[in-house]
């Protein structure tokens, strides 16, 4: 057995007070895999079917259409957790019991709706499907931005309630989008700040968020950023802002991996993550996107660079 390590204990320190069946399978995600015992996390996501469609999704790399494969990939590739909505995760857990932390993503979109109307999410599993499958947390999306997010809060904050219940941690994916959001305000420093904050208030306890571009939406906070010096001209700044919003790094905050893009582009978004802070990534299309043997390269790469921590805080 794995004696829980001091970087390990520091983290489950800031989640103080929550019942032991959270803090037990948070410990289990963080001490699983390559990554074991570092405090950082790395895990597969494969939503991207539902979301986006299968051929959009895997036809670049056909094996992927199998579940079987994105679960064997996570496990063979030694992440932390890999991340599925209810049918992919049913052909799969099992087979692999044991083998690899599950977290059953609770919501999904898909693109065959009205693109004219507001982005939206709807509940694909429960906390029982979870119980039964052996997760050891689960997840589901909101839209801070959409006409449609004060519903999805709701049912996420009911979900997280029950799922803290049974002693399950809550992975809150926390996307800006909406018809009143540009692509660009998307990204935005401040309102990715903004989601990442709002999923810690309603109780996740790991957020993911996407990397922040260096725009500032609010001209109001344009000026108090340069009042009270909070710096955000590198990512590296930026990276280290968001963590201070999810309750002055009190919060496990993971990054997306975003579209698939070179792999000097992507491993330099790592070192970012890393040096602002962050504590790992989420990184599913620039994964199952690349031929096998390419992606586990790249995985073993990915964590090779967060073990080699280099963290670096901001005092403001």
């Amino acid at each position: 057995m794995k004696r829980v390590t001091t970087q390990v204990k520091q983290v489950l320190d800031n989640y103080a007070g929550m019942p032991s069946g959270v803090l037990t399978n948070l410990c289990n995600i963080l001490m699983h895999g390559k990554l074991s015992g570092t405090g950082k996390m790395l895990i597969l996501p494969v939503d991207q079917g539902f979301e986006h469609g299968p051929d959009e999704s895997f036809a670049s790399n056909h094996f992927a259409y199998d579940p079987e494969y994105h679960a064997q990939l996570a496990i063979n590739s030694g992440l932390s957790a890999y991340a599925a909505p209810l049918g992919m995760l049913e052909t799969v857990a099992a087979k692999h019991a044991g083998e690899i932390p599950l977290i059953l993503k609770m919501n999904n979109a898909n693109k065959l709706t009205n693109p004219q109307n507001e982005p939206d999410q709807t509940l694909t599993g429960s906390i029982n499907d979870a119980l039964y499958l052996g997760c050891s947390a689960v997840g589901l999306t909101i839209y801070p931005g959409s006409d449609r997010c004060s519903e999805m809060i709701r049912i996420a904050s009911e979900v997280i309630c029950e799922a803290k219940a049974v002693g399950l941690p809550t992975v809150i994916w926390s996307y800006p989008r909406g018809s009143g959001l540009t692509k660009e305000a998307e990204n935005a420093v401040d309102v990715i700040g903004y989601a990442a904050h709002i999923a810690a208030i309603i109780g996740a306890h790991i957020i993911k968020v996407k990397i922040p571009s260096e725009t500032i939406l609010s001209k109001k906070l344009q000026n108090k950023y340069k009042e009270y010096g909070i710096r955000t001209s590198s990512m590296r700044e930026r990276i280290a802002h968001i963590k201070r919003c999810a309750f002055d790094r009190k919060r496990i905050v993971l990054f997306s991996g975003g579209t698939s893009k070179d792999l000097d582009t992507l491993y330099g978004e790592i070192e970012t993550i890393r040096d602002g802070g962050g504590d790992g990534s989420i990184i599913g299309r620039n994964t199952f996107q690349r031929p096998q043997n390419e992606a586990m390269t790249m995985l073993d790469k990915i964590i090779s660079i967060y073990t080699h921590s280099k963290a670096w805080r901001i005092i403001w």
